[in-house]
């Protein structure tokens, strides 16, 4: 064999045996191929089958056919035993599961099977937990229809509208089952929160005719079947409403404000619509549409029967494909839904009756204080604002709101209207629902009475309102007062913009939720007869229009309200010019007879009953009164009783609250401040107490510093006295016993008593105390002038005594004082003018008592400033005669009774306005 046979052999066996691998590779890919197409195939009728469903699967003709190949026996197998012990589970547990979940979120008749519950009045009144499921009807599994049937409940009020598809046969069913739904809800309720209208486009009376015994109270309207725009126009208006007048601050819908302050501010109105299965009109569709998409929010539901509509809201459907059968969105396509059986109908219009007649009753009740009050106390939260019950108008409570969208009320009404009882009773229905970590009163009453002092501990009833922080009474003449009220306020309202500030939050609603562990209550300003606010054209007028401006502006989102109670507002000009702060006070309250409270032209006060009211939330417009029955909330036994059980109920450690008495005179040894002294380098002399909210007393600090002198200027020796003693008797308090020198000059005999008390009660402190009278004066000056001009090169030694002269009537002995002896180089008033000058930073102070400005003037040098007395209290002097000791100051003082002005040019850029102590060792109680 040649080589060329030999390369062909080899050739052509590797060839042959590539054409074998080839062959071999080539057979197991087909083999692969055929198991890969199996495979898919059987996956893919496995994915129909579970996914028609075990039970159609088997029905489909299609299906059947590929189910019947032998190589699906596996996939029929597996499928069967899924269903199987799926399905098993299931039918053994999910029914009871079912029924279960439609009994814990169907309470009462809103999940009730039969008839049973039909004739029951309400008497949820939306404060509790609202039924989120309504019963319709049964259903059973189409897959194992031997098993017992579950119960089919429906979301409706607040959740999703409904839709109801019915054919000829099933017609009655779908308005059988509308109908008990409707009563569902009527019977669970209080009579009047849900309000019905009907519309049907078929009938001229409109279906469910049993219903229409509520017709007499109100709660069923029945619409013209011409005229659906009519009922339309209505949902649409009153969604327009809510949004603008309720859903402001943030809030979402009716029920999220409900739910965070308590009962539902705003009944439901379900329109149910019945159709032919045809449209209504391009427009009224349109219209119908945005009922559907906005009316959940604002409490209006929707239940529309044979009518098309498609919205952008929640909306549950049941369709009738029997006559009482059908498929509901509750339960999906695999289960036939069967609705309840009609309600007897006999009964029905009874049960509508009763109803009805028990909202009559209700109206038709005189309302009690007890009424105002929820059953649990304390049960609410301030968060989202405050909302309470004042009285009732048909049988309804008609709420007050103070939060985001109504901050700050106006009250009008003239005398004997029934002001101080709205109060009362406003103040009593917010006190039983919030605690005092919720809400805190602030009460000031410028009448002359003591309608808050109540609130207070007195002397027979030691209960106080927990909720009460400060009470103003008596305070006719205090205008101070009510400015200093209104400063504390403003403070604590930048205080808490702060804290948003830090949190990054903009109103208290957000501030609670972001500082949970905060004390953050909201606070009630109540100011009664406001207007004594603004009497003057004066300091104190204008500084209560812009704190109230202030508050009137910023307060609503820091929880700060404000409510102005006036017996005539018609006079107040202050605020007339200032529509800045009227626009804030969103909530209006008109008494009988009440003018210019709501708006001009609305006059529905004028001829108002008594013991009623106008309650408008919409700045005293017309379409937002509502007129309100207030019940007896000042009589024994009503108020009272509930301020005692909520004392009994306080917290051991809440601290009683702070009472301002314009009539009381505070007494010096019980005023905090006067107990905190004790010995100090820098004493300080109390002279009265300031009209603020701390009850702060006012005082000079006596240190080494020129000025450092006292000045009591008026006729009066009683308010003088109290001031020269109050100084003293601080005064010794700061010293130890022998470290100061007293020297008591009783200047006419009228004062000799008054001074010889003072020097017996300094010596029992310790002091060291020297009577000097007229005859001594001037060789106490000479004296004194001597030792300061000796001292003035010289530094105090560290034993000397601190050395006060008190003057009683100094201007009595200006003649003395002013005559001059041959040998003497000075007189007496130029010695006391060298005192006053150069004493305080030798600790030498002089605490005088001048009977007019001019006298003390003429102690005074003629020429040159009048700052060596630095600080004075006048009485009985006008505001004109003061304006020579403050120079650049117009003062506009008008005297009145136990009321002083105090200034001093180290401290002070305004003077103001003390009261002084009373210094006896009795107390005194009433102002003379």
């Amino acid at each position: 064999m040649n080589k060329r046979t030999e390369r062909r052999n080899r050739i052509e066996a590797a060839l042959e045996e590539f054409r074998g691998a080839v062959a071999r590779a080539l057979g197991v890919a087909a083999k692969e191929h055929t198991w890969a197409t199996e495979e898919h195939a059987k996956a893919m009728v496995e994915l129909w089958v579970r996914s028609e469903g075990i039970d159609k699967a088997l029905a489909n003709p299609e299906l059947r056919i590929a189910l019947d190949n032998p190589l699906m026996a596996e996939v029929l197998e597996r499928a069967l035993a899924d269903w199987e012990r799926h399905f098993t589970d299931w039918t053994a547990t999910g029914p009871r599961a079912l029924a279960a979940l439609v009994a814990e979120n169907a309470p009462g008749v809103a999940g009730a099977a039969g008839a049973d519950w039909l004739g029951q009045v309400g008497e949820e009144d939306g404060t509790g937990v609202l039924p989120e499921l309504w019963r319709i009807g049964t259903a059973v599994s189409d897959s194992a229809p031997e098993q017992a049937p579950f119960p089919v409940a429906i979301p409706l009020l607040d959740t999703a509208h409904l839709q109801i598809t019915s054919n000829p046969k099933s017609r009655a069913s779908a308005e059988a089952l509308v109908e008990t739904l409707l009563l569902r809800v009527l019977s669970y309720f209080l009579p009047g929160l849900v309000h019905v209208h009907v519309w049907d486009t078929g009938q001229l009376t409109g279906s469910l005719p049993g219903l229409y015994p509520l017709t007499r109270a109100g709660l069923l309207t029945v619409h013209d079947p011409a005229r659906p725009q009519e009922l339309l126009e209505e949902l649409s208006e009153h969604i327009r409403r809510v949004h603008t007048g309720v859903l402001v601050g943030g809030h979402t819908s009716v029920s999220a404000i409900s739910g965070g302050a308590g009962r539902r501010t705003e009944p439901w109105r379900i329109a149910v619509l019945f159709g032919n299965r045809g449209p209504l009109r391009d427009e009224q569709q349109q219209q119908l549409q945005r009922v559907a998409r906005n009316g959940l929010a604002c409490g209006v539901q929707l239940i529309v029967v044979d009518l098309p509509v498609t919205v952008n809201s929640p909306m549950e459907t049941v369709t009738f494909t029997g006559e009482h059968t059908g498929r509901s969105s509750m339960t999906g396509p695999d289960a036939t839904f069967t609705a309840d059986p009609a309600l007897p109908r006999v009964e029905v219009p009874n049960a509508c009756a009763a109803i009805a007649e028990e909202l009559e009753a209700r109206r038709a009740r005189l309302c009690t204080f007890a009424d105002l009050l929820p059953h649990e106390r304390w049960s609410q939260s301030s968060a989202a604002g405050l909302v309470a019950p004042v009285g009732y108008h048909d049988g309804n409570p008609m709420d007050v709101i103070l939060g985001d969208s109504s901050p700050h009320a106006l009250i009008g009404g003239p005398s004997g209207s029934g002001k101080t009882n709205f109060l009362y009773a406003l103040l009593g229905s917010l006190a039983a629902r919030y605690s005092p970590d919720e809400l805190e009163f602030y009460l000031l009453d410028f009448k002359e009475g003591v309608s808050f002092a109540q609130f207070t501990p007195g002397k027979r009833d030691k209960s106080w309102l927990p909720h009460a922080r400060l009470v103003g009474v008596n305070v006719n003449a205090d205008r101070e007062f009510g400015v200093a009220m209104l400063r504390f306020l403003a403070d604590e309202m930048r205080r808490r913009a702060d804290a948003a500030k830090r949190h990054e939050v903009t109103k208290l609603e957000e501030l609670r939720a972001e500082d949970p562990w905060g004390r953050w209550p909201r606070m009630v300003a109540v100011i009664d007869e406001f207007q004594y606010l603004f009497a003057e054209r004066d300091n104190v007028a204008a500084q209560a229009v812009q704190l109230l401006e202030d508050i009137a502006r910023r307060g609503r989102s820091q929880g700060i309200h404000l409510v102005l109670a006036s017996q005539d507002v018609s006079s107040i000009e202050a605020f007339w010019g200032k529509p800045a702060i009227f626009e804030q006070f969103i909530l209006r309250v008109a008494l009988p007879k009440a003018r210019r409270v709501l708006v001009e032209t609305n006059e529905a006060a004028v001829e108002l009953p008594r013991w009623h009211a106008v309650i408008n939330h919409e700045s005293g417009v017309k379409q937002g009164n509502q007129i309100s029955r207030i019940p007896d909330a000042t009589s024994r036994g009503t108020f009272d009783s509930l301020q005692t059980q909520l004392w009994e109920n306080r917290s051991a450690d809440l601290s009683s609250p702070r009472l301002f008495d314009g009539s009381h005179v505070p007494r010096l040894a019980e005023t905090p401040d006067f107990q905190a002294l004790q010995p100090t380098r820098e004493p300080f002399a109390l002279l009265g107490q300031v009209i603020d909210v701390a009850g702060s007393a006012a005082g000079i600090p006596l240190i080494k510093a020129p000025g450092r002198n006292l000045a009591v200027l008026g006729s009066s020796l009683r308010y003088a006295a109290s001031v020269l003693g109050a100084a003293a008797l601080s005064l010794a308090r700061q010293h130890a016993p022998g470290s100061a020198r007293f020297t008591l000059c009783p200047l006419i005999s009228e004062t000799r008593a008054t001074v010889e008390d003072l020097a017996r009660r300094l010596r029992e402190e310790g002091h060291d105390v020297v009577i000097a009278g007229r005859d001594d004066l001037v060789g106490l000056f000479a004296t004194l002038a001597t030792q300061l001009a000796e001292a003035r090169s010289a530094v105090p030694g560290e034993g000397e005594r601190v050395h006060y002269i008190f003057g009683y009537a100094v201007d009595a002995v200006q003649g003395v004082l002013e005559a001059r002896e041959l040998t003497a180089p000075k007189s007496g008033i130029d010695n006391l003018r060298d005192v006053l000058r150069n004493g305080p930073e030798h600790d030498v102070h002089v605490l005088g008592w001048w009977r007019g400005v001019g006298r003390l003037k003429a102690t005074l040098p003629p020429i040159g400033p009048t700052d060596d007395v630095g600080s004075w209290v006048a009485f009985d002097v006008q505001g004109q005669e003061l304006n020579a000791l403050t120079p650049g100051q117009m003062i506009t003082w008008s005297p009145r009774a136990a009321r002083g002005l105090f200034f001093d040019r180290f401290t002070h850029s305004r003077p103001q306005v003390i009261i002084p102590f009373s210094i006896d060792e009795e107390q005194e109680s009433t102002a003379s």
